[in-house]
């Protein structure tokens, strides 16, 4: 696989400022399968230039015309979308299935749902004596993560283009390819010179000068809580927008009156689909004492069935890192009932389907996101125990609940302070706000929430 040389810039593939690439690597057998430039504050500067004189033509351009266009970029989200699974499998190691129905599925479908929002939204409003109107806020960074390395560009492109917000992507250095597909895809669309840009390179170089960009409005970032506190600190000294999806310790609390086996079993399900590599992942299952033993027998017997289903983690620091919280967790006291921290194969970068039981609030795998297929199981006394213990974190991204009667799971939602629960299984929503409550982060993604982000309030007096 050969990606093209270069950056997507103004419209078209250029030369990089630098010599430095960066190896892309699959995490199932630990080749090489690529290289990407490795770019630079010049590269990045080159983007944003571009991104800033394609501003005022897109801004101006109707959404009608906009919707269109994101129309198109769906087709050919559609028409690609083999090759885009079979990128994603390539260099984040996951099955072909997986990407087939996640990584290039829900691109498709959120890309869908700005076209249709760019055309029916309504981006003026009278309210009194006044107008309000809604326009783009300008340049946008979008610096993105691996783990669902399209969907997360889509997120951000798709309500930035639909706001009329020119961009520039910073995607993660361990998955580059299917972003460099992507601008292709945007090509083939085709979209103004300009508007949207492409950059690869590492965070601590391209990233942070994205970050630190006075051409760029608003930082769109995804990935890990320290880095979004240092790219938030960054925005504050040039009073600048962010939006921010950062970490997730999620709780999955099983009410006593629920389907136990169901919930358990889409519990660990949830747990490790994509390796765990999935930020609003119920990595806290919450289970009253009463139904305790029989919740742990029933999640090591689910977590053993995916032994041979799930990928790898994707690349050998995570590999590691997970190994290591693994560990971590039998050094404080929890009891391992399935996986371990041994290697589950010689080869790749594989971590063992994990399950703790008797964990207790405070220990560290109770506490930090460990990013991995590694399930905690926690006890409570009554119901204000487990909400206790649900909102017991820095966290707050997602959750689940379940319970025999859909009013006494929601009753509970409400009180648990995090940005999306499902309620007895409830499915993705593309069109729901995704976002997280205390350290999870700052904004919305997906919908008309997420299209907000994008857009700044002027009002007009008569």
């Amino acid at each position: 696989m050969k990606a093209h040389d270069g950056m997507y810039i103004q419209g078209a593939w250029r030369p990089a400022a630098g010599q430095d690439v960066i190896e892309v690597v699959n995490p199932v057998d630990e080749q090489v399968i690529g290289t990407v430039p490795a770019g630079t504050a010049e590269d990045v500067d080159t983007a944003v230039r571009a991104a800033r004189a394609a501003l005022p033509g897109w801004a101006a351009t109707p959404p009608a015309e906009r919707a269109a266009r994101l129309s198109a970029l769906r087709d050919v989200l559609v028409a690609r979308a083999d090759e885009i699974a079979e990128t994603v499998t390539a260099e984040l190691g996951s099955p072909l299935k997986f990407s087939q129905a996640v990584h290039a599925g829900v691109p498709i479908a959120v890309a869908g749902s700005y076209a249709e929002l760019a055309a029916t939204h309504a981006f003026e409003e009278k309210t009194g004596n006044s107008v309000v109107h809604q326009e783009p806020v300008g340049v946008v960074a979008a610096i993105t993560p691996w783990n669902y390395p399209l969907h997360q560009i889509v997120a951000k492109v798709a309500p930035a283009l639909a706001a009329g917000c020119t961009i520039v992507v910073k995607p993660a250095e361990d998955t580059p390819l299917v972003a460099r597909l992507f601008a292709d895809v945007v090509h083939e669309a085709g979209l103004p010179a300009g508007v949207f840009n492409l950059v690869t390179g590492l965070g601590p170089v391209a990233g942070q000068a994205l970050a630190e960009h006075p051409g760029v409005d608003l930082v769109s970032f995804t990935g890990s809580t320290a880095v979004g506190r240092r790219i938030a600190a960054i925005a504050a000294g040039q009073v600048k927008k962010v939006a921010l999806e950062l970490g997730g310790k999620s709780a999955n609390v099983i009410l006593p009156t629920a389907d136990l086996a169901k919930a358990v079993n889409v519990g660990v399900a949830n747990v490790m689909s994509n390796s765990g590599q999935t930020c609003s992942a119920w990595t806290r299952m919450l289970v009253h004492r009463d139904q305790y033993d029989e919740a742990v027998r029933l999640a090591a017997e689910a977590a053993a069935k995916y032994g041979d289903r799930i990928g790898p983690v994707v690349n050998a620091k995570q590999r590691d890192r997970v190994r290591g919280y693994i560990e971590k967790g039998v050094a404080e006291g929890a009891r391992l009932v399935a996986g371990g921290p041994e290697a589950p194969r010689e080869q790749g970068y594989f971590v063992a389907p994990t399950v703790f039981a008797d964990v207790t609030e405070d220990m560290t795998i109770a506490q930090e996101e460990i990013f991995g297929p590694v399930l905690s199981i926690l006890r409570y006394e009554d119901e204000e125990d487990a909400l206790r213990i649900a909102n017991g974190t820095v966290y707050g991204l997602a959750g689940a609940v379940w319970a025999g009667d859909e009013a006494e799971a929601v009753a509970f939602a409400r009180r648990m302070e995090t940005g999306q629960v499902d309620i007895n299984g409830g499915r993705f929503n593309p069109l729901a706000p995704f976002g997280g409550y205390k350290q999870s982060g700052v904004g919305r993604e997906l919908g008309v929430h997420g299209l907000a982000e994008y857009l700044q309030t002027k009002s007009l007096q008569f």
